[in-house]
């Protein structure tokens, strides 16, 4: 029997995993803007780890509980909810093709990191020291990506090193405006809130999803792989849709790219850092559907071929049809 109480708190849990996270990354980037820091390394930090940040939450608490099946379901499965539902969502709402050389060429770094990522998990487990090189290889992919932006005078890359930073009202320094110690304090408890919200909501999550998973008589790894996954990634999901109805599909598609590089490495690794993780058999399936997936994204990122809403249709149902082959395994 399905316990109501656990899925309520389930979706409460998630709610506040996004609502966390979206106050983590207004407060934190109006703190940057204020004290000097430019618009692209807000971007490249503040952005990128805040829409990833329900991720790493989950994903680091269920390894220091060790529930690996979680850990890895969730980045997993969140990375397959980003390219087939969030990229083919967006290819539905407006067909497009990439025209910036900072997205076209992460496009590979997004492959290269899923092949790492997938060769880590070959063996089912993550040790410290592979956690420890995934970390290390995301810091080199901010570096790498922060040269490449300065060096570069593609309008399209400062659109993507500016994705949200550029919605969010600029805070001046405290002596321009008699009221901006008011509002500065204001952010700091926003991101203090939002730090909160995330911790405990990453904590509902985990507790609950078990519980259910238990109930139906479904592994936690089909749990952690499909609604957890989906409720992790409802941040990357808003974000990209918002900004394919306003025409920047280049964002769109970026945030995509940034978020499953950040989930391998950084999210991953972070995981196998606090504890080696194990995961379970479904693990390798789940890989190789990511890895078409993946193939499929790069080659039309990469090469700047038109993505058609009916490839968007498709991968819509590629996603689906994981959720389906998963449950039913």
């Amino acid at each position: 029997m399905l316990p109501i109480g656990d899925v309520v708190r389930l979706v409460v849990g998630l709610l506040a995993l996004w609502i966390g996270a979206r106050s983590l990354v207004t407060g934190a980037s109006k703190l940057a803007s204020a004290a000097g820091v430019s618009a692209l390394v807000i971007g490249l930090t503040v952005v990128a780890f805040g829409t990833s940040s329900p991720e790493a939450v989950v994903s680091t608490e269920a390894a220091l509980e060790g529930r690996g099946d979680i850990a890895v379901g969730n980045v997993i499965g969140s990375n397959l909810f980003n390219i087939a539902v969030t990229l083919g969502v967006v290819a539905i709402l407006s067909p497009f093709r990439v025209s910036q050389t900072v997205i076209r060429r992460d496009a590979l770094a997004m492959a290269a990191s899923t092949a790492v990522a997938a060769g880590v998990l070959a063996n089912g487990t993550a040790s410290r020291l592979e956690g420890a090189i995934l970390v290390a290889l995301l810091i080199g992919y901010f570096g790498v990506l922060g040269v490449a932006i300065r060096a570069s005078n593609d309008t399209g890359s400062q659109d993507l090193a500016n994705t949200e930073v550029d919605r969010l009202p600029r805070v001046g320094p405290p002596d321009e405006h008699t009221g901006d110690e008011l509002r500065l304090g204001l952010e700091m408890i926003r991101v203090l809130v939002g730090l909160v919200l995330l911790v405990v909501g990453g904590r509902v999550v985990i507790d609950s999803a078990v519980r259910v998973a238990t109930a139906v008589g479904v592994s936690e790894w089909v749990i952690a792989a499909t609604v957890v996954a989906a409720g992790t990634s409802l941040p990357e999901f808003v974000t990209s849709v918002v900004a394919a109805r306003a025409g920047d599909v280049g964002i769109a598609a970026g945030n995509v790219i940034g978020s499953n590089v950040f989930n391998v490495l950084g999210v991953l690794g972070l995981a196998a850092m606090v504890r080696p993780l194990a995961a379970d058999p479904a693990v390798f399936l789940a890989l190789i559907w990511l890895t078409v997936l993946t193939a499929f994204a790069t080659a039309v990122l990469a090469t700047g071929r038109r993505l058609t809403r009916l490839e968007g249709v498709v991968l819509v149902a590629l996603g689906a049809g994981y959720w389906i082959v998963s449950a039913v395994v």
